[in-house]
């Protein structure tokens, strides 16, 4: 009998989904939150994100027809996962989106919303602006995105527009090639697509309407501004979700109600591309991310610029200078793909190796200071052509100290200016010829420069995390307790994707 040998079958690394979100930041202390209003926060984003966990986890039915199993399983899209959160912080009345959405001074809701994914779409990114009677912007800007490779082959979708549309007077056949829509216009196209448009009063909480009078009051007595206040928190954040799926897409999805007291028709960075979100994806190791970004330098050398040394006392031999390099930590020199260059010398995955990396960024604090230093591309490019990890370039951006803060001059804490925060997912995948994942890794994103930023994430080991504060904070102690005892400490998703009394 003749024994054939086998080839030893090869099995795909699994790119596994992230999530991480936020409802919003600014100057938010323990004092000013306590705990009462601290455990609401807490319990609300431990829920949505694990209620998200749970979306994220579940199959989606397969398209296959004549037969009940599917070749392989799918799960929901990035956009899918990202979205459904958002809708969940919409419809909580504790954030600023939605049916919590502050007022402007002239005791309006106008809302904003936006998506963003790194591919598969035409469009990439949208955004809407000026919306008083969708009740979750999000869906709005999502199904705007879903449409786009429609609208941009100048294909109508047959029966799209309704037969009652004209009496409204615009002409709107679809979105076509816009990116950025705002207000009658947005509002027409959540009609045509079928979205739920609500009663102006959906959008009143009292707590935004005692929020809004309570500012201008201030500000009518010269105590400040109406925008912003150093004594409470003043929502002038947003709430946002950022998803990987498992195709390596990231998705970047945000909505917000704006700045508390901003003027009637004031756009701020929601829905802005690469001002309040942004995504891309890009091949590394081809040199276009270093094409202008000067002469390529050895690790010595970018040890040196980092430190900003004229150069060392002690000229070290070519050899030793590695050795030190190979100890530095990874800011001194990124590059996934030598972190695969020693499995390839040993025919552990094969030469035709392509790595992409990938990230999507939510921005969340004072709009026009995210507008004015195009907040989230920014990071993005620092991270690509600046060759840095992301958690850098977002520290060199939206930490304490980075350009957001800096932006605001001599305004900073006293304006409201330069506030601000974002959350974000950076992605890098390897593939080979054959278009087969050898291997992928993912980093949760997330840093601010004010007080406080609201944020839960799904942690290495599958479970839920929430922060407020920076983890370096200190917080209020009563009777020897820690009040806010929660902050940081991973929770078993299970016990909250379940609504809680």
């Amino acid at each position: 009998m003749e024994y054939k040998q086998q080839q030893p079958r090869q099995i795909e690394t699994q790119v596994k989904p992230r999530l991480i979100i936020h409802g919003g930041a600014g100057n938010i202390t323990p004092e000013k939150l306590g705990p009462g209003k601290y455990e609401q926060y807490r319990h609300a984003l431990l829920t949505i994100v694990s209620k998200t966990d749970a979306y994220m986890r579940t199959p989606v039915p397969s398209d296959e027809k004549g037969s009940p199993y599917a070749s392989e399983r799918k799960y929901p899209s990035a956009l899918d996962v990202a979205t459904y959160a958002v809708t969940l912080l919409e419809d909580n009345p504790l954030f600023n989106s939605g049916h919590g959405a502050v007022f402007t001074r002239d005791g309006i809701n106008e809302l904003e919303s936006s998506v963003m994914v790194s591919r598969g779409y035409a469009k990439r990114g949208v955004g809407l602006t000026g919306l008083r009677r969708v009740k979750n912007p999000i869906l709005l800007a999502k199904a705007m995105l879903e449409h786009g490779d429609e609208d941009l082959g100048k294909k109508a979708e047959p029966g799209l527009a309704l037969p009652d549309l004209a009496s409204a007077g615009l002409n709107i056949p679809s979105a076509q090639a816009h990116t950025l829509i705002h207000g009658e216009a947005a509002e027409t196209l959540a009609r045509m697509y079928g979205l739920e448009l609500v009663d102006l009063k959906y959008f009143f909480t009292q707590n935004r309407w005692d929020e809004h009078l309570r500012a201008l009051e201030k500000e009518k007595a010269g105590q400040g501004l109406a925008t912003w206040s150093a004594e409470e928190y003043l929502p002038q954040g947003t709430c946002g979700a950022v998803a990987l799926d498992t195709d390596g897409v990231v998705c970047a999805a945000t909505s917000t109600g704006g700045l508390t007291n901003k003027l009637t028709g004031r756009i701020g960075d929601t829905p802005v591309v690469g001002a309040g979100f942004w995504a891309e994806e890009w091949a590394e190791g081809s040199n276009q991310s270093r094409m202008f970004a000067g002469p390529a330098l050895d690790r010595w050398q970018r040890f040196r610029a980092y430190l900003g040394s004229p150069g060392p006392i002690v000229q070290l031999s070519s050899t030793l200078r590695n050795l030190v390099a190979d100890c530095l930590p990874t800011p001194f020199v990124y590059s996934p793909i030598a972190q695969t260059a020693f499995a390839r010398r040993n025919g552990s995955i094969s030469q035709g190796l392509r790595t992409t990396r990938s990230i999507a960024l939510s921005g969340t604090g004072n709009g026009d200071s995210f507008l004015r230093i195009a907040a989230t591309r920014t990071v993005g490019s620092i991270a690509r052509w600046g060759q840095l990890p992301a958690v850098d370039a977002l520290r060199h951006v939206a930490g304490r100290g980075g350009d957001l803060e800096n932006s605001a001059g001599d305004r900073w804490g006293r304006t409201g200016e330069g506030e601000g925060g974002m959350i974000g997912i950076e992605s890098i995948i390897s593939r080979d010829v054959s278009g087969r994942v050898v291997s992928a890794s993912a980093a949760i994103l997330q840093d601010h420069n004010c007080g406080g930023m609201f944020r839960a994430w799904i942690d290495d080991d599958g479970k839920a995390v929430m922060r407020i504060f920076h983890p370096d904070s200190k917080n209020s102690y009563r009777n020897g307790l820690d009040e806010f005892d929660g902050e940081g400490r991973p929770e078993d998703i299970w016990r909250w994707s379940i609504d809680k009394a």
